[in-house]
């Protein structure tokens, strides 16, 4: 572990930087169904322990994403507090998002391929 790096319920270092390199996608396909807003993101995230993060994490990656194309925002008025910002998957992010669940399976399976030890036993 990296000094100072603290320890979650889903692990140190490795379970974080395998998070980062799928949030991305993972955000992408929460918003196929439809609008959502930051923090309905950040609890859909969160029903998966593993892909816990924060709204330190999450707010520039959407803002990425606008900026990239792969998503459009809306302010829309919130039943209790200040209007809310949601994010909606556009047609360059559901290419982005049909790309990535092509190639998942692949790596997935070429992971795996170096990890499962011929004789059964895990690293």
């Amino acid at each position: 572990m990296v000094p100072g790096e603290a320890m979650n319920e889903a692990g140190g270092r490795v379970p974080s930087q395998l998070r980062k390199g799928v949030l991305e996608h993972c955000v992408l396909a929460l918003l196929r169904d439809g609008p959502r807003y930051g923090v309905e993101l950040l609890a859909e995230l969160a029903s998966v322990s593993v892909m816990t993060t924060s709204q330190g994490t999450i707010y520039p990656l959407l803002s990425r994403l606008r900026r990239e194309g792969l998503v459009d925002t809306e302010l829309r008025e919130s039943p209790s507090g200040p209007p809310r910002r949601y994010y909606t998957l556009t047609a360059v992010g559901r290419a982005a998002l049909a790309e990535f669940t092509r190639a998942w399976p692949l790596f997935r399976d070429a992971v795996d391929h170096f990890l499962n030890d011929p004789q059964g036993e895990t690293a």
